[in-house]
């Protein structure tokens, strides 16, 4: 397979360039989570060439899923998420190595994984998860990237960069969060898939050094009225 021409699209960008794709190929990166926000995650790290990628998810594929986690197909209901956009994604791209974690992310294996990789990109869907990824980012200065949708609206932001801001810092209020009873929200596919592409084009700006990355600042969105708003935290 020829590399140089399979990123030319990419390496052709001075922001990018050829340094950048190596920075791209020697790095780890792990995603938490594969559900609508995990599937264009990995989906676009994949095709950017990202060389290590650890998928975590305990779940399996349900019917419900395929409205909008676009790594899955009817085939695969029942099977591990892990399992099915593993495949999905090696047939994509044969050098990329998986790491599969189906046993999702837990306070016994929380600080052996993320020390294990460079970046972390959090796509899950619970906040206890959530605070146990900022809480051994922060011990192990990590670098992770934050996203949440809700019914039409998302938010994107880079916690623990060189601003050291947290996710604590912008949600203090855990306890409360913590407790609150587990409820399915309604959302249209699109929104996920936005904001999922906005966590992996964060996810390589910080690879590549490119741009200016929402380091401590909170991006916002209501597709609705595409109405946007960045704020710091």
């Amino acid at each position: 397979m020829n590399h140089s021409e399979r990123y030319s699209r990419q390496t052709m960008l001075p922001e990018i360039g050829e340094e950048g794709q190596r920075k791209i190929a020697a790095a780890s990166v792990l995603i938490i989570g594969l559900g609508g926000l995990g599937a264009p995650v990995a989906t676009y790290l994949t095709g950017a060439g990202v060389g290590h990628i650890g998928l975590c998810d305990p779940d399996t594929v349900s019917e419900s899923n395929l409205q909008r986690q676009v790594l899955y197909d009817a085939s695969q209901l029942g099977r591990p998420k892990t399992e099915c956009a593993a495949a999905r994604l090696q047939a994509a791209s044969p050098h990329t190595v998986f790491t599969l974690h189906d046993q999702g992310l837990t306070p016994a294996n929380a600080r052996q994984l993320i020390a294990s990789c460079d970046l972390v990109v959090d796509c899950c869907d619970n906040f206890a998860t959530r605070y146990l990824i900022d809480d051994t980012c922060a011990a192990l200065g990590k670098t992770w990237v934050y996203g949440a949708i809700g019914e039409f609206q998302g938010q994107v932001a880079v916690m623990n960069g060189t601003s050291r801001r947290r996710y604590s810092d912008l949600y203090p209020e855990r306890e409360a969060l913590c407790g609150l009873p587990r409820k399915i929200r309604g959302v249209l596919g699109p929104v996920p898939g936005l904001i999922g592409s906005l966590q992996a084009m964060e996810t390589l700006k910080l690879l590549t050094g490119a741009g200016q990355p929402l380091d401590g600042k909170l991006f916002t969105i209501d597709l609705l009225s595409l109405s946007t708003n960045i704020i710091d935290f």
